[in-house]
């Protein structure tokens, strides 16, 4: 059993929890993208800073940089759970979309998630 993400009480008045595997990876891929460095006071490593790139001017380098940034986040923070194949951002105008490729370790089942962030 894992808390959902992000946290809240579900219709029972208790803890909502995830569905299973995929959903409970689904949301870890999600606070490790969306989460900002330094926002966690015991691990000042933890996140990404994506959420800052809507702003930035769009180039390739700039995305060539957020993809290795993301790639390396999550290889830190999840690969014991997950095999990263790729990733790919694209930011337009308020909205950042990052798809990412990956094998859950456990099953070997291959996934592709979109995760987006308006701001």
């Amino acid at each position: 059993m894992q808390f959902n993400y992000p946290f809240r009480i579900n219709q029972n008045g208790r803890t909502a929890t995830t569905t299973g595997d995929e959903d409970h990876i689904h949301q870890l891929i999600e606070q490790v993208l969306f989460t900002v460095q330094s926002e966690r006071v015991n691990r000042p490593t933890f996140g990404t800073n994506v959420n800052q790139l809507v702003f930035a001017p769009n180039s390739d380098e700039l995305a060539t940089a957020t993809q290795f940034l993301v790639q390396g986040a999550l290889q830190q923070w999840l690969g014991d759970l997950i095999q990263i194949e790729s990733v790919k951002t694209e930011s337009e105008e308020s909205t950042l979309r990052i798809t990412i490729d990956y094998i859950i370790r456990r099953n070997q089942e291959h996934r592709t998630q979109t995760f987006s962030r308006q701001t």
